[in-house]
């Protein structure tokens, strides 16, 4: 059976709905019987994972606490007491984790926050990092 009917006869069959690649033995390029037989691989593509930001607040003396809670109840969509506590750890360390994001979304919460801080004539700070 050539190469040709091989190819042929899997396209009838249905098995590859994608491209495949075929390498096939030269004939007489050993002392094996299998000259001429083909090699039917296919290929699957990964998928990978994206890489993920974390949204930090940071501490500042002049942003009021509620006006940080709220921040975090909107845009990060924290109960009021989640919020408090993120309010508290931004308080007490300088710096506080608000939520864990793909590029994208981390850069328009960073936007939101710093647009929305800026309105209201708070200095609040917003920043990504790389997780």
């Amino acid at each position: 059976m050539s190469l040709q009917q091989i190819q042929d006869e899997v396209r009838r069959a249905g098995r590859f709905a994608a491209p495949f690649a075929a390498a096939s033995t030269p004939p007489g390029s050993g002392d094996d019987d299998r000259s001429g037989t083909a090699i039917i691989t296919r290929t699957k593509p990964r998928a990978k994972r994206p890489s993920l930001y974390r949204v930090l607040l940071l501490n500042d003396d002049y942003t009021p606490m509620e006006f940080v809670v709220h921040v975090v109840e909107r845009f990060f969509n924290k109960s009021h007491d989640d919020a408090y506590q993120i309010m508290m750890h931004v308080h007490h360390n300088g710096v506080g984790e608000c939520g864990v994001f793909t590029y994208e979304v981390a850069e328009t919460k960073v936007t939101q926050v710093m647009d929305f801080a800026r309105k209201h004539q708070h200095p609040l700070q917003c920043v990504m990092e790389k997780k």
